[in-house]
């Protein structure tokens, strides 16, 4: 369960109401709340969680990546989360060489991916690995598997809110 006070709008006994609410020990509204002001519907980054994954990476700190990296990059890194963290370069070389909407040439995949290191740098956890390791000998990317499903709900929110992506274009506000 998840129980957002804001103490800008809220009074204190708004907030008291919604927690004895939250568990079951007071089920009526009070009247006065239902003129509180509605809050925005639309998810943001302060939705997903702020619990520690694998290598101090949270929900919120892998948006903050993924919101920062460029199109293409950000691309790369949804098609190897959807492939379950572990993808070889000649697969994804393949998926992007004629991809109808981020067509990245093979030999420029590197490339794309160069903004990784800065990206995770500024928005990452101090000390964490790299997010997208690649294994030269083995010519694959690999994601921790901690972080997989981390990444997926990133996405998620990706998908529903783009206009707080990098590069996106801005939609009318809802």
């Amino acid at each position: 369960m998840r129980l957002t006070i804001d103490t800008d709008t809220d009074t204190y006994e708004q907030a008291i109401t919604a927690v004895q609410a939250a568990y079951g020990l007071r089920p009526t509204v009070p009247d006065a709340w239902r003129d509180a002001p509605a809050a925005d519907p639309r998810p943001g980054p302060q939705d997903l969680a702020d619990d520690a994954l694998t290598g101090g990476w949270t929900d919120q700190l892998l948006f903050r990546v993924i919101a920062s990296l460029a199109p293409g990059a950000r691309a790369v890194l949804r098609r190897i989360t959807d492939l379950g963290g572990a993808a070889s370069y000649d697969d994804v070389q393949q998926h992007f060489a004629d991809h109808p909407t981020t067509p990245i040439p093979p030999s420029r995949i590197g490339g794309t991916l160069t903004s990784f290191k800065a990206v995770q740098r500024r928005n990452g956890p101090g000390g964490a690995g790299p997010l997208l390791q690649r294994d030269e000998r083995a010519r694959r990317y690999r994601i921790d598997d901690g972080l997989v499903a981390g990444l997926g709900r990133a996405f998620a929110l990706a998908d529903a809110r783009p206009d707080l992506l990098r590069g996106e274009p801005a939609g009318p506000a809802v």
